[in-house]
């Protein structure tokens, strides 16, 4: 659909309810590449598709989602949602690569914003290379976040607080 459809979409799930894909996506757009499904029509369908809560940037290919529970990161953190954007592969420019911060205001997700960047660069000439492509994401017991890097071979510890904090 190009590169800036469809964007990710974050819901929320509940029984008994659809979200329209692949007739239906985003805030209740048509998918023209579809035949209709069987029994309705793509617009009938759109009439009662449940919206996304949340929209991001297409193609950023979300990969893994933590909801933070833990303690080490301040207040604010807590019960917000982390996820892994693995990274597009043919869109220009490529988005992703990197890890986004669901906020949530009373138990409601409000926003997406990038948390951790830097694993996409463009070099001087204009043309774009990747550090790495975020994957997996856990909570580690001691409440920092680990990240693997399915590119890299490798995983991250995302821990807040200070040096000296760190060494006990």
């Amino acid at each position: 659909m190009g590169d800036t459809e469809q964007k990710e979409e974050f819901n929320r799930l509940a029984l008994g309810k659809h979200y329209g894909w692949p007739y239906v996506f985003a805030d209740g757009k048509i998918n023209l590449k579809q035949e209709d499904p069987p029994e309705t029509t793509k617009a009938e369908l759109a009439k009662t598709a449940e919206k996304p809560v949340l929209l991001y940037t297409a193609h950023a290919a979300p990969m893994q989602v933590v909801f933070y529970t833990a303690t080490q990161f301040p207040p604010e953190y807590r019960n917000d949602a982390f996820i892994t954007m693995h990274g597009s592969w043919n869109t220009k420019p490529p988005v992703g690569y990197e890890i986004v911060r669901v906020k949530f205001d009373n138990g409601k997700p409000v926003a997406m914003e990038p948390f951790l960047t830097g694993f996409l660069f463009q070099q001087p000439e204009g043309t774009y290379a990747q550090f790495g492509r975020p994957a997996g994401l856990a909570a580690w017991k001691d409440g920092s976040l680990l990240v693997s890097d399915d590119d890299a071979g490798v995983v991250y510890r995302i821990s807040y607080g200070s040096t000296s904090a760190a060494k006990r």
